[in-house]
């Protein structure tokens, strides 16, 4: 994997945990299932699938204990569901899932199956599951459903295995990341993580979607601007990563960010968290368009409460979040980086391009460049 040291970049200060993801906060795992498929247009076949399903697990038993949460919206134009009772009761029940905008049905649906299948309490109450989307349908058909229940399963799984493994999860296009753009190039899963002095961890997971190519920002230098071009290639319509402004759909696409930490946090210090994510959006090239859904979640593995029983008031408050905060501002800068580092060239629906942010011209831009 390639990450911004390679480069001789480093965000902040505070230092990175083993793995620099989200899997270095304990109990957290991370799965992805990756539907890629080339098959006739609907209604005769399915047509180009580029998409998926990712999990972020929270380990533990979240029914019976759910984990303190709260929330944040930039800009609202996409959806997070279980979002609203996240913030009226605190709590969030289930793993976190995301997916793409025409899937998201799909994914609910599945999301409550499984918790039905897991504990038996479900089928005498409600499970309300969280998730997320983002539209991949420049590169992917979303006039076909794509994704099916063994593939949230699948990543469910893969969720729950990797968590304590030790080994960093596949980022980039990957899982829902799979049709992804950002800031002008290929986009998905970034993830990274921060060490507090206080031993906590700070873990960030992106699903990247926004953005225009000459905002793209790394380390502070004006990367966009320096490559001049976009690397979104619309053949259908003519347009080419040499011409910017015919290529690729306009800069509205949306961000996804989960932030958790084992520091006890109560709802509200969530919510003040959670918030910080979009500061790391903006550092990299953000301005939350207007059709750019820019919807983040804070989630705390320190902090649970029996079900039915809101999280106890004795999480961390004040001046006490400034060290968190911190860590979040730098590791989102450094997931929506990774979530172009580690991308791949992408052709997708109608012969669109997307291409991976490419090493070397960037090597050049940034060139000693040191923050």
């Amino acid at each position: 994997m390639t990450s911004l040291a390679d480069f001789g970049i480093t965000v902040g200060t505070l230092p990175p945990g083993p793995t620099n993801s989200v899997l270095d906060v304990p109990g957290v795992g991370v799965g992805h299932t990756t539907i890629v498929r080339d098959e006739a247009p609907p209604p005769v076949g399915r047509g180009i699938a580029r998409t998926g399903v990712t999990v972020l697990d929270l380990g533990g038993d979240l029914w019976a204990q759910p984990v303190s949460a709260g929330g944040a919206v930039l800009n609202g134009a996409g959806e997070c569901t279980g979002w609203q009772s996240a913030q009226e009761w605190g709590l969030v029940e289930t793993p976190i899932y995301l997916t793409s905008t025409m899937q998201l049905g799909r994914v609910y649906d599945a999301a409550c199956r499984i918790a039905l299948a897991e504990v038996s309490e479900v089928a005498d109450d409600v499970v309300i599951p969280v998730v997320g989307e983002c539209d991949d349908s420049w590169l992917s058909c979303a006039g076909a459903m794509q994704v099916e229940f063994d593939d949230v399963v699948a990543a469910r799984d893969a969720a729950r295995a990797s968590a304590g493994s030790g080994v960093r999860p596949a980022t980039g296009a990957v899982g829902a990341g799979t049709g992804m753009l950002c800031l002008g190039w290929k986009g998905g899963i970034g993830t990274a993580s921060r060490v507090l002095p206080s031993g906590h961890t700070v873990g960030v997971l992106l699903l990247t979607n926004f953005g225009q190519w000459d905002r793209l920002t790394v380390g502070g230098v004006p990367v966009g601007r320096r490559l001049g071009r976009s690397g979104l290639e619309d053949v259908s319509s003519g347009g080419g990563g040499t011409a910017p402004g015919r290529a690729g759909p306009p800069p509205a696409g949306s961000c996804l960010g989960i932030v958790v930490t084992d520091a006890p946090l109560d709802t509200a210090g969530c919510r003040r968290l959670a918030t910080r994510i979009g500061l790391g959006l903006a550092r990299a090239g953000s301005v939350a368009h207007h059709g750019s859904g820019e919807i983040f979640l804070g989630l705390s593995v320190g902090l649970r409460a029996p079900r039915g029983a809101r999280p106890d008031s004795a999480g961390l408050g004040g001046s006490d979040l400034d060290p968190l905060f911190v860590a979040c501002v730098d590791a989102a800068e450094e997931a929506v980086l990774d979530s172009m580092l580690n991308a791949q060239d992408t052709v997708g629906h109608r012969g669109r391009r997307a291409l991976a942010l490419p090493h070397a011209a960037l090597r050049a831009a940034v060139g000693d460049h040191r923050p």
